[in-house]
């Protein structure tokens, strides 16, 4: 069974960074196969790891929809569509991707979220590690997308503002009763540890930050992928220091 860690938190945090640098980590440590699961429907995460996504779920969906004489006799539509989405997983160096997408036709995002999740709870048989990049604004949460994880990452700054987003998200995966053997929290683009005094109620282990990295925003303005960074990048050193907390079996 495959180790599952979800990356969660507000727009404007850094969490599709620091998902891509979690899958460049768990590759260069050379820990198993890895799956990335891009189910922000705008992308980011495949851009981030420097790979182009031909097919998303979403347009899976708008396909099938727009064209059912597709759907082989005997097949379901279901059956059809998982089939569609596990060939459109694309191959990297190291690690595999797999992009939501939202679907553009009638399709229903609610059906696109249940796939999502069904294929997902398939594919952990398949890979020793699974990095899901959630849509920030908790979206899949409160869907249920992610119900089982090994490791719920939440990433925020260090303002009130952010950490009451990262209280939001804790008190959500309590009330939905998802799954989680730890619930972490990291502050991203900050020099200064977080008081406990500061986090004692949000019920997230606190296990530290990453500061700000002029490379990172190098490659943004370039255009460039985060598999460029430099090894001793100060967020790769930084994510590198925490990386057993996250990714320790148990």
């Amino acid at each position: 069974m495959g180790y599952t860690i979800a990356i969660a938190g507000k727009g404007g945090t850094g969490k599709t960074t620091v998902a891509a640098l979690i899958v460049r980590l768990l590759k260069e440590e050379k820990l198993g196969s890895i799956l990335a699961v891009d189910a922000d429907p705008n992308n980011n995460l495949a851009e981030a790891l420097g790979m182009e996504v031909k097919e998303t779920i979403g347009s899976i969906l708008d396909d099938v929809c727009l064209h059912p004489e597709k759907i082989p006799a005997g097949m379901s539509k279901d059956r059809f569509i998982e089939y569609e989405v596990q060939t459109s997983i694309t191959e990297g160096d190291g690690f595999d991707v797999l992009a939501m997408g939202r679907p553009e036709g009638p399709g229903c995002y609610c059906y696109v979220n249940n796939l999502l999740r069904n294929i997902t709870a398939k594919l952990i048989k398949d890979y020793d590690y699974i990095v899901i990049d959630n849509e920030a604004g908790f979206e899949h949460l409160s869907r249920r997308t992610t119900r089982i994880c090994d490791a719920l990452v939440v990433v925020s700054d260090a303002t009130p503002v952010g950490l009451k987003a990262a209280q939001r998200i804790s008190d959500l995966v309590k009330e939905l009763n998802i799954k989680t053997k730890k619930n972490l929290l990291i502050t991203n683009y900050s020099d200064k540890i977080i008081e406990k005094e500061r986090i004692k109620k949000l019920e997230l282990d606190y296990i530290g930050n990453i500061p700000e990295d002029p490379q990172i925003t190098e490659i943004s303005l370039n255009g460039s992928s985060l598999m460029a960074l430099e090894d001793d990048a100060v967020s790769l050193s930084a994510l590198r220091a925490l990386g057993d907390n996250i990714w320790r079996k148990n």
